[in-house]
C-alpha cells in the first residue's frame, strides 16, 4: 500500500541500485545525500551525473523521480578519526572494525532521512545497507535498521518504514539486481543500459580514484570497496556467461 519513498543516495552502485528499484516499485521517489566532508566527495558529483542518466534513458522513471535533498552533516568529519574522512591510511582498527567506519553514521543519515520523510509526507526510508558483503559495520545490520525503524516511528508519532532491498544478497547479486530492474523497465534493452549506467558513473572507491576505468567502473582497485565491487562484477560476469 505504500507509494511514496525517499531513498539515501550517496552516488555509489548499491545506492543507485537502490534508487531504480525505488523508481521501480513506488510511484513517488526522493532522494537524499550527504556531505559529511567524505574524502570520496567526487560522489557527490556522480549522484547528480547518475540522476540525470536515469531520467534520460528511463522515461517512465523520470516521471515518478522527484526532488533531490543534500544534506550537509559535516560534524561527522569533525568529530571522526576515521580514513574516509582524513588523509590516512586504510586498516583494521584494535576495536576488530575498519577505520573506514564511521561511527553514528548511518544513525545520522537516517534520523535526518526520518525527518525530511515526515516534512515531505513520505512513507519509505530505501538505504543500501547490507549484511552479506559488508566490511563489518555494526550500523549495516539488519537488527540495526530495525531499531532505527522503530525509534523513527516513536519518535514522530508516524508509521516509517526502511526499505533495505540489499541486506541479504551479495555484490554479484546486486549487478544482477541492477540488470532485472533495468530489463523490467524497459525489455528493449534497459537491462544492460542500468547495468553500463551504474558500471559508468556511479562512484564507489574510497580514495576517489577515477582515472582509470575497469570493466566494472571507475577506481583504485585496492580499497574494500572496489576489491567488494571488483569481485562482485566477476562472479555476476561469469555466473551470466554460463547462462
Amino acid at each position: 500500500m505504500h507509494t511514496s519513498a525517499l531513498v539515501l543516495f550517496s552516488g555509489g552502485q548499491d545506492s543507485a541500485t537502490c534508487l531504480a528499484y525505488a523508481l521501480s516499485r513506488y510511484s513517488r521517489v526522493e532522494t537524499i545525500g550527504f556531505d559529511y566532508g567524505q574524502r570520496h566527495r567526487v560522489e557527490l558529483e556522480a549522484r547528480l551525473v547518475v540522476m540525470r542518466e536515469l531520467r534520460e534513458r528511463f522515461p517512465a522513471w523520470s516521471e515518478r523521480l522527484g526532488a533531490d535533498h543534500m544534506i550537509d552533516v559535516g560534524v561527522l568529519g569533525q568529530i571522526s578519526e576515521t580514513s574516509l574522512t582524513r588523509d590516512t591510511a586504510i586498516q583494521m582498527d584494535a576495536s576488530g572494525l575498519p577505520n573506514t567506519f564511521v561511527p553514528g553514521r548511518n544513525l545520522v543519515f537516517l534520523t535526518l532521512a526520518g525527518a525530511l520523510a515526515y516534512r515531505r509526507d513520505l512513507q519509505v526510508i530505501v538505504t543500501g545497507v547490507c549484511e552479506t558483503d559488508y566490511s563489518g559495520y555494526p550500523d549495516c545490520r539488519d537488527d540495526t535498521m530495525k531499531a532505527m525503524q522503530l525509534a523513527l516511528s516513536l519518535g514522530m508519532d508516524k508509521r516509517l518504514v526502511i526499505d533495505t532491498p540489499l541486506m541479504w544478497i551479495d555484490k554479484a547479486a546486486t549487478w544482477q539486481l541492477a540488470h532485472d530492474l533495468g530489463l523490467k523497465a524497459d525489455p528493449a534493452g534497459g537491462g544492460e543500459a542500468l547495468v553500463e549506467l551504474i558500471t559508468e558513473h556511479t562512484h564507489t572507491c574510497y580514495l576517489g580514484d577515477r582515472q582509470v576505468r575497469h570493466a566494472w567502473g571507475y577506481g583504485c582497485n585496492q580499497c574494500p570497496a572496489c576489491e567488494l565491487r571488483s569481485a562482485g562484477w566477476r562472479q555476476w560476469h561469469n555466473q551470466s556467461s554460463q547462462r
